[in-house]
């Protein structure tokens, strides 16, 4: 058994960030096992109806969904889903689907997967932000991962744009303890906001590229080494009514969060079983200057970093605001891209354990040196108590 721990080299923090969780490696094979707008202070989840599908039967209403919106499930993972019409891409709430389509995602189809660089460039407003932080330089997370970062992982998504990346973080589960399948991530990771739907073929691989080789050297290495502990799909997903609503402008970025309930692709084993870890999240909202420090993990795509080594910066954050009457946003120096989006922040809780706080949402325009990330308030915890709610057992 291992002891799966995340502390940072950077800044020389006494109090150090810990996953603390008793987990075993991964083993040598790929693991077996219509929204309503909120206000500014409590912005409101976007989830299904239990009749769109519960935990019970949910594969089954799959293709009576599709059915309902003319596409028939079987076309659908013959290539089907590559349709980005307008007319027909699925938008709503209830409307999320993502049926496993086996052996999609191989190491090649992988690494060919880019950073989603145009949710990454939004402007800050001048009013309300503090001066922009120093840049940090972001630090290579120690390998092996499943070691030191076992919760953090890729992201892998199709868009019209193509196959994209982001990051997303294990986290725990209050009605399912010890047997979480909750991943945290970023709402324009899986939704395109007022310009479009739900992406598709979504699925989350924590502890990618286990061993941090290199692009060149992970084209050979064995699938157990791209992805330890295998993959899990999305079976279902609830991001903000603001990111539904207008997600990609200034006003819906504070709002930029989902929470994903996953199915592995092989096997019945909960994630959190087979990872062996997952994290608490701190819906408290700390103010920034009350925040103490954070730190940022993720797998930076876009240049200079090549997508497949994860890393990690602190900081103490500071105030952004991107447009007018919009929560303030948690920012930090950090010199990590896109493709680190959706990545987990955390930060030490009173008495000692380790949270995540935030996810990272966006960075500057035409540069890189910092990350802001939204505050998770009544409205993040409404989206996750929801996804926890519906698969209950």
């Amino acid at each position: 058994m291992r002891s799966v721990r995340l502390i940072p080299s950077a800044l020389g923090v006494a109090a150090a960030l810990a996953l603390t969780a008793t987990a075993c490696g991964p083993t040598e094979t790929p693991a077996a096992d219509k929204p309503a707008s909120g206000s500014a202070s409590a912005p409101s989840a976007s989830a299904p109806s239990e009749g769109a599908g519960g935990a019970d039967g949910l594969a089954g209403d799959l293709a009576d969904k599709l059915k309902k919106h003319g596409v028939d499930l079987d076309a659908w993972k013959r290539g089907g889903w590559r349709d980005w019409d307008t007319g027909t891409w699925l938008r709503e709430a209830e409307d999320f689907v993502n049926p496993v389509i086996e052996d999609l995602w191989d190491p090649a189809r992988m690494q060919s997967a880019k950073s989603p660089d145009p949710t990454i460039t939004a402007q800050a407003g001048a009013s309300g932000s503090d001066p922009v932080p120093r840049p940090v330089t972001a630090q290579r997370e120690k390998t092996p991962y499943h070691r030191n970062a076992a919760p953090v992982g890729k992201i892998f998504f199709d868009s019209p744009q193509g196959s994209m990346v982001c990051s997303g973080t294990i986290v725990k589960d209050p009605r399912r303890p010890g047997k979480s399948n909750l991943v945290w991530t970023a709402g324009h990771c899986v939704h395109a906001g007022q310009r479009g739907g739900w992406y598709r073929n979504i699925t989350f691989v924590p502890a990618f590229n286990d061993l941090g080789k290199s692009p060149s050297a992970l084209r050979k290495a064995r699938p157990q080494e791209v992805y330890p502990y295998g993959q899990y799909w999305a079976d279902w997903a609830v991001t903000s009514g603001e990111w539904l609503q207008r997600g990609g402008t200034n006003q819906a970025w504070p709002y930029d969060y989902a929470v994903l309930h996953v199915q592995p692709q092989r096997g019945g084993k909960s994630l959190e079983e087979t990872v062996g870890a997952a994290l608490p999240v701190d819906f408290s909202a700390p103010a920034p200057a009350g925040a103490g420090t954070v730190g940022a993990w993720g797998y930076p795509q876009a240049a200079p970093y090549d997508g497949v080594i994860m890393h990690k910066c602190l900081d103490r954050p500071s105030r952004l605001t991107t447009a007018p009457a919009t929560p303030v946003m948690y920012r930090i120096g950090c010199t990590m891209t896109a493709g680190s989006s959706g990545g987990g922040w955390f930060r030490v809780l009173p008495g000692g354990k380790t949270a995540l706080v935030s996810n990272t949402s966006i960075g500057p325009a035409g540069s890189r040196g910092w990350l802001a990330g939204p505050q998770l308030g009544r409205g993040a915890k409404a989206a996750y108590d929801m996804v926890s709610a519906k698969f209950a057992r």
